[in-house]
């Protein structure tokens, strides 16, 4: 782990979002129902069409999982509501995240029938629930018991069998170290081999992808890049030092949730580093580097 220490500065906070320099909206949806579309290409073939028999397999990483009659895992969006049930994924959206249709769905070993339901969806079609959540499988997942969907944009997760959501058990952490006690959202650390570089606000390191896009804004980090590079999420814009807020706006990924971007560059954090400061990710493939403040790579 690199030492670090906190770099303040304070900034005249200025509108955030900034969509009109990071290319045209038209360019921008094109992209994203592409991405979507391939997406939903890459199971034609592998994902059955009706859910059949449900069944529970259990994952050592999440625990309890609901699957299909194929074994594919089902997830639920956070985005959504049980009570009363209610889908908020349609458009490019439901083509990342195909929804599980209800009819000729059944419970299967581990399942209580009780909890299976319905819910009509915009365009008509009953969709499955569990405990009121609506279904979903995900189209990146091409082979069962996959779970290229979880954690996904922070709002979706795989289905546990009681409708909650699978997730692992966090590991005891020591108490944060007092530096990192209110850490803005996004501010300034000083790195001694890289210098100035961006950090959210639990101390990780920022970074940005040399294959995305900047005009118009795309990310192609997607399915197995996912699972170790994170899309930082959007930021209060009272709670930033360091960075010039005029910099930063929002990119509407293919599954419809929101990135946040610098200079238009969309932005992750890696998990593959293990403590706050660590920079892990600096140069992974060639093609990852920090982020400066003011947008550029910290090469």
């Amino acid at each position: 782990m690199r030492k670090f220490t906190y770099v303040p500065a304070a900034f005249t906070v200025a509108a955030v979002m900034l969509t009109a320099a990071c290319g045209s909206s038209g360019g921008t949806a094109a992209t994203t129902t592409g991405s979507a579309e391939r997406a939903a290409s890459t199971s034609n073939g592998a994902q059955p069409s009706q859910a059949g028999r449900l069944s529970v397999w259990k994952s050592e990483e999440l625990g309890p999982i609901v699957t299909d009659g194929a074994g594919f895992t089902l997830y639920r969006f956070d985005k959504d509501t049980a009570q009363p049930p209610a889908s908020n994924c349609a458009g490019d959206c439901a083509a990342a995240w195909p929804p599980v249709p209800a009819d000729g769905a059944k419970a299967g070993r581990g399942l209580a029938s009780g909890l299976l339901g319905s819910v009509k969806r915009a365009d008509g079609t009953k969709q499955l629930t569990l405990a009121g959540w609506p279904l979903y499988r995900y189209a990146q997942d091409t082979a069962p018991r996959q779970t290229r969907g979880q954690g996904v944009g922070g709002t979706w997760f795989s289905a546990a069998p009681d409708g909650t959501k699978a997730k692992a058990q966090a590991p005891a952490q020591e108490e944060a170290p007092s530096e990192l006690e209110g850490l803005p959202a996004l501010s300034t650390v000083d790195d001694q081999e890289l210098g100035t570089i961006v950090r959210d606000g639990k101390g990780r390191t920022l970074y940005r992808f040399t294959k995305d896009t900047a005009w118009p804004m795309k990310s192609n980090c997607k399915g197995a890049c996912l699972e170790k590079w994170k899309p930082a999420k959007l930021v209060d814009k009272k709670d930033i030092k360091g960075i010039d807020p005029k910099l930063l706006s929002p990119y509407t990924r293919p599954d419809g949730t929101k990135q946040l971007s610098i200079d238009c560059w969309p932005l992750y954090w890696y998990t593959g580093d293990e403590q706050p400061g660590d920079t892990n990710g600096q140069g992974v493939n060639g093609t990852w580097f920090t982020v400066r403040p003011n947008g550029k790579t910290a090469k």
